[in-house]
């Protein structure tokens, strides 16, 4: 039991997810009593026992649905062969509790410069977990991002493949170069994230956009980002542009793209 428990914290803590299973009612002949527990990660691995067989298999789907919907579950199981629904013949019935493990939403902050440092305090308060990326130590750092939860002070395109990026995310890019925007787009692209944004103007997010196109990236994708970045509210200093950039990532977040 306590290496479930371990490993859930361990999976907030990475910033991922997963269903606990715990078995909430057991009548009869079932497999497992009140209080056995089964965490299912997203890869589809688990750790624990509801009991096994029919059961256990119908939790692993049932899983899936929890983890895509994020809306807990319970699902009773008819072990006694006259139920229509009967999941094994062992006499007994069975509740389990499908409960949705969310890690805190990530704000992914490609950049470390000023408006980085307003969109990590702004977003720290609106409950993101924040990233901040950017190969600059004199940049990315503790003091001047005291609020982040973690600072990746590497090279954009060698950062990616560690930062385990969900749909559940929101990246935002504003490094401090044109090429390194655009590499960055190109990876952000290839993940699930919620929200991509990239801060530029209007001619140069159509620069980008059509050489992502002409690579072969899907032109539907591509429309999906969000650049010029942020809701139009004639920002100019960093703090109103994160107030602008965030404002739009919560319309995404309440409302859908």
């Amino acid at each position: 039991m306590l290496e479930i428990y371990r490993e859930v914290v361990e999976l907030i803590d990475k910033g991922e997810g997963g269903v606990l299973a715990t078995v909430i009612t057991a009548k009869g002949s079932a497999p497992r009593k009140a209080g056995a527990k089964m965490l299912v990660k997203r890869d589809g691995t688990f750790t624990g026992t509801v009991g096994g067989g029919g059961v256990e298999k119908q939790v692993l789907e049932k899983a899936v649905e929890v983890m895509r919907t994020g809306i807990p579950l319970t699902v009773h199981f008819d072990m006694s062969g006259t139920g229509r629904d009967a999941a094994m013949i062992c006499g007994g019935q069975v509740e389990v509790f499908l409960e949705p493990i969310k890690a805190e939403e990530t704000l992914y902050l490609f950049g470390a410069g000023h408006i980085g440092q307003a969109t990590s305090a702004v977003g720290k308060k609106l409950g993101f977990r924040i990233v901040v990326v950017d190969p600059r130590p004199d940049y990315n750092n503790p003091e001047r991002f005291p609020d982040a939860d973690r600072l990746v002070v590497r090279d954009y395109q060698q950062a990616f493949p560690e930062l385990h990026i969900t749909g559940d995310d929101y990246i935002i890019i504003y490094t401090p170069g044109h090429l390194q925007d655009e590499t960055c787009l190109r990876l952000a692209l290839a993940t699930e994230a919620k929200y991509i944004g990239m801060i530029g103007s209007k001619k140069k997010s159509l620069e980008i956009k059509k050489r992502l196109i002409d690579e072969g990236i899907s032109k539907e994708k591509i429309e999906q980002t969000h650049t010029p970045i942020g809701i139009e509210i004639s920002a100019e200093t960093p703090a109103e542009i994160a107030v602008s950039i965030l404002a739009e990532i919560i319309k995404v977040k309440r409302q859908g793209s």
